[in-house]
């Protein structure tokens, strides 16, 4: 099945691996490539709207285009439960639209946010530390709010993680009762660490992302299944690929 794909963002860091990809699907036309000078709505005349853009915008974007009863494949960061949840009321309301958020397009990401899901159910405590080059504006990233998202889902019988001293400032923001620190870094592309413990031990579920050519792979299978999706909201590459439902999660 042939389709049209227009990119929001289309010069953006993530924008531009984007259109690379697109380029190079046979079953893919790229029709429309935006920057933030162009009118958006030129993005509605094709299948798929592809949401590269920035935190302070991508809510924007991504609604026009659900309400113009297109399909979406967000790849922006900062969209939590809430605004998710928010996405979810909006397609309903739009029959034939839907949309696919990617917080983070790396496979190897991915299966490193499963694998803390599962660790989740047998560790008491749990911290997550993320490192992104000094150029990105949000904080706590994206894929670090889905990880601690999935492990506090993952762990919604035994209770909250046991997180001392929240309070303080030092201690991160918490989402899911799990601390999140943020670093802002030039020579990082991007790092993620997730720190379980328990009595006399400690698991660290380190993933680092060295080029952006991690991403290419989760690209093509995120644009493949935005492609189609209709009337539904979903929600991570690990969904896309079954990691989910093969983990048991």
């Amino acid at each position: 099945m042939s389709f049209t794909v227009a990119v929001v963002g289309a010069s953006g860091r993530l924008g531009s691996v984007v259109t690379a990809v697109i380029d190079g699907m046979p079953e893919a036309d790229l029709v429309a490539r935006l920057g933030s000078a162009d009118d958006v709505s030129a993005a509605f005349t094709a299948d798929l709207v592809v949401d590269a853009t920035s935190p302070t915008v991508s809510v924007e974007i991504v609604s026009a285009a659900i309400r113009a009863g297109r399909r979406v494949l967000v790849g922006t960061s900062g969209w939590s439960a809430e605004r998710i949840a928010s996405l979810r009321t909006l397609v309903g309301e739009h029959p034939g639209s839907g949309a696919v958020v990617i917080p983070n397009f790396s496979l190897g990401s991915a299966l490193a946010t499963s694998f803390a899901a599962i660790g989740a159910r047998f560790f008491d405590s749990a911290e997550i530390i993320e490192s992104h080059h000094a150029g990105k504006v949000d904080s706590p990233s994206g894929t670090a709010v889905r990880t601690a998202e999935l492990m506090a889902a993952a762990r919604s019988e035994l209770g909250p993680f046991s997180t001392p001293h929240a309070d303080q400032r030092a201690r991160g923001q918490e989402v899911g009762s799990v601390p999140i620190h943020s670093l802002r870094l030039a020579g990082v592309v991007a790092k993620q660490d997730v720190v379980l413990s328990g009595p006399g031990e400690l698991l660290t579920i380190t993933h680092d992302t060295v080029s952006t050519a991690a991403y290419e792979a989760g690209i093509r299978a995120s644009v493949a299944r935005a492609a189609t999706v209709t009337d539904e909201v979903v929600v991570g590459l690990s969904t896309v690929l079954g990691l989910d439902e093969a983990l048991g999660l």
